[in-house]
């Protein structure tokens, strides 16, 4: 079993969250970081700050050299695909081909009213993703690019200079939709997260993309299966293990533990230590 780390964005500085990754870049237990991509706190205050997702990221990369970076998961209504496919390839770079790239369909309605951005009827959301991660493969693969969807159109489009990873940096789609989510992960994705209550809720959503992935000719072993694991800073660190252990035995590839809000460079290498005989 693998393991990652995961920041909060929101409630917190960009000194607060470069030193965590800056940590975790120094114990090579975990393989990957991960913020998220969101403009307002998804809890308390929800005025308070909030990081923006892409330009931490690019800076994050810069200040690492080892660790995978990544963000959980970039909601593909607020960028234009071919917008995100050129931030993917720069970010990627500046990393030195460290970038996974993570996406999702989209789905808060807080955000999208207060700023303008539609959020498209549930259907239509999941086809322009469809779509949208076609277009980004595309252009991170095709020295000119061309697409002619519903909603996506790309012309004899450049996204110059690529990435380093090649065919393109690995794609992480998030979600747990059984039609449309799991149906994507098994045709474009190298990962699959998911958030869930136990393993008893993620054995039949990997059942599932066993069967996706037979639909359409794919190897589910071919597509690292994620979940995330909350350590709260109010119960011992025991009982977070034990939560990660679980998940190993189920089958999953790769436990991404949320650090807590506050949490400072000093909570990750007792972390490290605990989650060493599970690796």
């Amino acid at each position: 079993m693998r393991f990652a780390v995961k920041t909060r964005p929101e409630h917190t500085t960009w000194q607060q969250m470069r030193d965590v990754w800056v940590a975790a870049d120094q114990l090579e237990i975990f393989e990957s970081a991960w913020h998220w991509d969101h403009f307002y706190p998804l809890t308390g205050d929800m005025a308070g700050p909030n990081l923006e997702a892409w330009t931490t990221l690019a800076a994050l990369a810069q200040a690492t050299s080892r660790i995978r970076v990544g963000c959980q998961v970039t909601g593909m209504i607020y960028r234009h695909p071919a917008v995100l496919a050129n931030m993917a390839a720069t970010t990627d770079i500046i990393s030195g081909g460290r970038l996974e790239l993570g996406i999702g369909a989209g789905w808060n309605e807080m955000e999208t009213a207060a700023y303008g951005i539609e959020l498209y009827p549930l259907k239509e959301r999941f086809d322009r993703f469809d779509e949208g991660v076609q277009a980004i493969i595309a252009l991170l693969t095709e020295k000119s690019a061309n697409f002619d969807g519903q909603y996506i159109k790309l012309t004899d489009a450049y996204c110059e200079p690529k990435a380093v990873q090649t065919p393109h940096p690995p794609i992480a789609i998030g979600g747990k939709g059984p039609k449309r989510t799991l149906r994507a992960v098994a045709k474009w994705a190298q990962h699959w997260n998911v958030i869930v209550a136990n393993p008893e809720e993620w054995k039949p959503l990997k059942d599932v993309l066993v069967q996706r992935c037979e639909e359409v000719g794919r190897d589910v072993n071919e597509i690292t299966c994620s979940v995330n694991v909350r350590m709260d800073p109010d119960r011992p660190l025991d009982d977070t293990i034990a939560a990660a252990a679980a998940y190993g035995e189920a089958g999953v590839d790769l436990v991404v533990i949320n650090l807590p809000l506050d949490a400072s460079p000093s909570v990750l290498e007792p972390l490290a230590k605990a989650l060493a005989p599970l690796a």
